[in-house]
């Protein structure tokens, strides 16, 4: 395979001073100077009083949220601490003699939940994987810390982030329903 030379058409003395970009740069300049004295539109956003508008499908800052009940949606399954690519999710399972959970047919809820908001990359693989729909990204984009320590979130702080979701109570009939079910004899042959 051959390499081929692609020959380049020499500057012209003008295109060499860089004229022709800084002129274009002004001219934007002054576009933006002269809307903002005579038409009075400013290009410039007043923040904090003046908020961006979150776009749709805008993924913010993951956090923990309540079900209508203000019961844990979380049962710590783990899956968002193995989906996490940058690894900044860490779930401490209650163990054997841990915690029973908030709510009606639920085996368990984290004793401790960290999201670490220096390392999340904001992916939302775990808001996807999450079977309990119990973490979701927010549409927030101004997360601030005075130190690192400030900015591994609990699960106390992440619940009170994230509020209540009144999304799908997937496992609220699942006891009746189980208990309504048939039950079938079996043959000890």
């Amino acid at each position: 395979m051959s390499t081929k030379v692609v020959d380049r058409a020499p500057l012209t003395f003008y295109e060499r001073t860089y004229l022709p970009a800084i002129l274009g740069g002004l001219k934007v300049t002054a576009k933006h100077f002269a809307d903002t004295v005579f038409k009075g539109n400013s290009v410039t956003m007043q923040y904090p009083e003046e908020r961006w508008v979150v776009p749709e499908g805008y993924r913010g800052a993951p956090y923990l949220v309540k079900d209508q009940d203000g019961a844990t949606k979380c049962v710590s399954c783990q899956l968002c601490e193995f989906v996490c690519p940058p690894k900044a999710i860490r779930i401490t399972p209650p163990g054997a003699d841990g915690l029973t959970a908030d709510r009606k047919n639920a085996e368990k809820m984290p004793k401790e939940f960290e999201i670490n908001m220096l390392r999340c990359i904001f992916c939302g693989m775990c808001q996807e994987v999450c079977p309990e729909e119990a973490i979701f990204l927010q549409k927030d984009y101004s997360i601030t810390g005075e130190n690192r320590e400030s900015m591994i979130f609990n699960k106390e702080k992440l619940l009170k982030l994230g509020g209540t979701h009144a999304g799908i109570q997937k496992w609220k009939n699942k006891l009746e329903e189980a208990q309504a079910q048939e039950t079938f004899p079996v043959d000890a042959q």
